[in-house]
């Protein structure tokens, strides 16, 4: 068995289904997107791609395996589906997924087509494997999915870890050795063995603290907002959603700076707008934190028109409600299953944390900052 030597794992052992799948077109790809897409613009070391990431699932997915003692052609289909996992990403990974979503009805993770579409399906059945049943793990279906797509499996685990590695960041740090270790199935659900409450802590801590400092950081929000409105006029011009969606990182670049200049060239020279607004929960009506993208947009066109300024200039920022994923970890407590949210007091307070970091933003160009931000507090009913 051939092995690859990767930054945060260290050497990986590639089996021979492995090998084939990692050699597909559609897998190569994925060296060319980046896994933290505009965060990179913020932490330059984060150039790793989701190829890396990919291989990282992978090895974690096996290591579980071997923990939960499952074998044989089960295991071999997770294996499958932990490497393919993030096949169906478009560039810029999750910056252009609501864009794709909104175009095609699909989400990164749906790749029954896309198999058949490329040759990974040929591949798969060359090996005896099934297509629709790695597609099925990498939606999460099943026991078995749950360590593909779930609160505890070994996708957070690796990007975590990863992320934290190539920023610099040391706060993703997670036991991922423990976590494995814990792994088990009561009643057909993926949880974390006696003992482990801790464990699932550092999970749920390194995931919010690395979304403050990382995912997102007032820099990476601005230049997603803007590849996002540079990407839906990208996609009113001659060019087709496939595609966009099939594009790596520079084809997208490319294709911005030729078609949408104005953004595409800010884009490619890190010359972001500036935060007209930059406020929490308390100062915004409920009604705006649950506007939609197009409630967004006739917003950012009334902020436009009030403040005198080109529509297109001005972007609003809305993220969904602060939550926290990983609290719904069930771990057991005196050999009872209970969620993470019932078995820690740690998790009421990362939920205070979470709130208290929430910020909508409003962004401009420099020299329309002042004019936006009030016509925003207007528009938004943003009490002072």
């Amino acid at each position: 068995m051939n092995a690859i030597k990767d930054s945060v794992h260290d050497w990986i052992p590639v089996d021979p289904v492995a090998e084939d799948l990692l050699d597909a077109p559609a897998v190569q790809r994925l060296r060319h997107i980046k896994q933290l897409s505009t965060v990179r613009l913020v932490y330059p070391s984060a150039s790793h791609t989701r190829f890396e990431h990919s291989l990282g699932v992978y090895h974690l997915a096996r290591e579980a395996l071997t923990h939960l003692g499952v074998d044989g052609d089960r295991a071999a289909h997770v294996r499958a589906a932990a490497l393919l996992h993030d096949v169906g990403h478009g560039p810029y990974g999750h910056q252009t997924e609501d864009v794709i979503r909104r175009h095609t009805g699909r989400d990164h993770d749906e790749l029954g087509d896309l198999l058949s579409e490329t040759d990974l399906a040929a591949r798969l059945d060359s090996h005896g494997l099934d297509p629709g049943r790695v597609a099925d793990l990498v939606a999460g279906e099943g026991e078995l999915g749950q360590l593909v797509s779930g609160v505890l499996d070994v996708d957070r685990m690796d990007y975590l870890v990863r992320d934290a590695h190539h920023t610099g960041v040391p706060y993703g740090s997670v036991d991922t050795g423990r976590l494995l270790r814990g792994l088990r199935y009561r009643d057909g659900r993926l949880v974390l063995s006696e003992g482990n409450v801790q464990t699932a802590e550092s999970l749920l801590l390194a995931r919010a603290l690395m979304d403050g400092i990382v995912y997102r950081h007032h820099v990476s929000r601005i230049a997603g907002s803007m590849l996002e409105r540079a990407c839906e006029r990208l996609l009113r011009t001659d060019t087709d959603v496939e595609e966009f969606v099939r594009m790596a990182d520079h084809d997208l670049l490319v294709a911005l700076r030729e078609r949408v200049p104005d953004l595409g060239g800010r884009i490619e020279r890190r010359e972001l707008y500036k935060r007209a607004v930059w406020t929490g929960l308390d100062r915004v009506p409920d009604v705006v934190t649950e506007m939609d993208r197009e409630d967004e947009r006739r917003a950012a066109r009334e902020i436009a028109d009030a403040a005198g300024v080109d529509r297109e200039s001005v972007l609003v920022d809305i993220p969904a409600r602060p939550g926290l994923k990983e609290a719904r970890t069930r771990v057991v407590v005196d050999d009872v299953v209970q969620r993470l949210e019932d078995a820690s007091e740690l998790v009421s307070a990362l939920r205070r944390s979470r709130r208290a970091q929430w910020r909508l933003g409003v962004y401009a160009p420099d020299g329309q900052v002042e004019a936006v931000g009030a016509a925003a507090s207007e528009v938004l009913g943003l009490s002072s």
